[in-house]
């Protein structure tokens, strides 16, 4: 029992990793012996609020060009503008910038000029989410934390983008146009610490291919995916969170196994195709299900048998983990089969 709730606690603070340095912003504490932050030097398009020396506030300001960034700047707003481009120049000063904020422009791939990104060697987030880029740009700085693209037109990603991206954690890649012949083997290549991959609302028939081996959180809602390879979850052995919504998945379509992966805690398949409860895992703890197309749940098949090893024998006194499932818009009526709540004992919310 102590080795589940261990991993668990694990899972949960690597998440909460992923996220909590995104709003790490204008209240960090600076040395007050920093030249550079008594250098008040302010673009007359932008607001420099005294008591955060080190944030620039330049959105909902009708920009068209990014002022000249001074050297003390931490953390760049500038979305909700129509900004184009992103030269060298306003950064050639602004080797402190750790968050740029440029959601929200008409910033092209031919607007971005190579090293205007690159030269910031400290930036930990990038936002350039609702702008026009067609492909992931590159080349992006080695310190990238996290790089929000949703809502552009990316359709490709070169090759080599992501080589030496290693200290990446969050790629959101979310509504944009990506199709399988977008990805090689080797895309993802150099994304060694990858925690969280976003690329619902695209275009995929296919599971993208050879995922960093890091991942936990992967999110491939609507797209029109029907099928996931044999063996597809042995190259991301920490997948903790999986979400496949509204694609065409089929039982035909899945794994032998199904989804009897030990590392995966929830498991998201709503709107698809299946007529069976897959296989699962006695360690998934939030099964959704809601409108496939099942028309009967067969107890013997999909009550998981836990691994008897020494250290789970006491996490699995009470039986399989599954606390939360959802059946509704099935073809399954009530009442629940009773053999269902005595194979998950654990079973706090069932839905049909």
């Amino acid at each position: 029992m102590a080795g589940t709730i261990c991993f668990i606690m694990w899972v949960l603070f690597i998440t909460d990793t992923v996220w909590s340095r995104s709003v790490r912003q204008v209240y960090e504490v600076h040395d007050s012996d920093d030249s550079t932050i008594h250098d008040f030097e302010c673009p007359m398009e932008c607001f420099c609020p005294p008591n955060f020396p080190t944030a620039l506030y330049c959105e909902n300001r009708g920009l068209k060009e990014i002022p000249a960034i001074p050297s003390r700047i931490w953390y760049l707003y500038l979305q909700n503008n129509l900004i184009e481009t992103i030269p060298e120049k306003p950064f050639e000063n602004a080797t402190q910038l750790r968050w740029i904020n440029l959601n929200k422009n008409k910033i092209t791939n031919y607007g971005i000029e190579k090293g205007a990104l690159s030269q910031l060697k400290k930036l930990l987030f990038l936002f350039l989410e609702d702008n026009e880029l067609e492909e992931v740009p590159s080349p992006l700085p080695r310190s990238l934390e996290q790089l929000q693209l949703a809502r552009n037109k990316v359709s490709r990603i070169p090759q080599g983008t992501f080589s030496n991206l290693e200290n990446l954690t969050l790629l959101d890649l979310q509504n944009n146009k990506l199709v399988d012949n977008a990805f090689q083997r080797d895309t993802f290549k150099g994304l060694k610490n990858l925690m969280q991959l976003n690329m619902a609302k695209n275009a995929l028939r296919n599971m993208p291919p050879r995922l960093p081996a890091n991942t936990m959180q992967l999110f491939l809602d609507n797209n029109s995916i029907e099928g996931i390879p044999e063996n597809y979850f042995n190259v991301i052995p920490k997948v903790a969170f999986l979400r496949l919504n509204h694609n065409k998945l089929s039982d035909e379509g899945l794994p032998s196994r199904g989804f009897d992966v030990s590392s995966i805690l929830d498991l998201q398949l709503s709107h698809n195709q299946l007529t069976k409860v897959p296989r699962i895992s006695a360690h998934l703890q939030h099964l959704h299900l809601d409108h496939n197309k099942i028309k009967s749940v067969n107890v013997s098949v999909i009550c998981p048998s836990p691994s008897m090893l020494p250290a789970e024998r006491d996490s699995f006194s009470y039986g399989p983990h599954l606390r939360y499932l959802r059946l509704d818009g099935n073809e399954i009526k009530p009442p629940i089969p009773m053999a269902l709540m005595t194979c998950f004992r654990l079973l706090q919310a069932v839905i049909i």
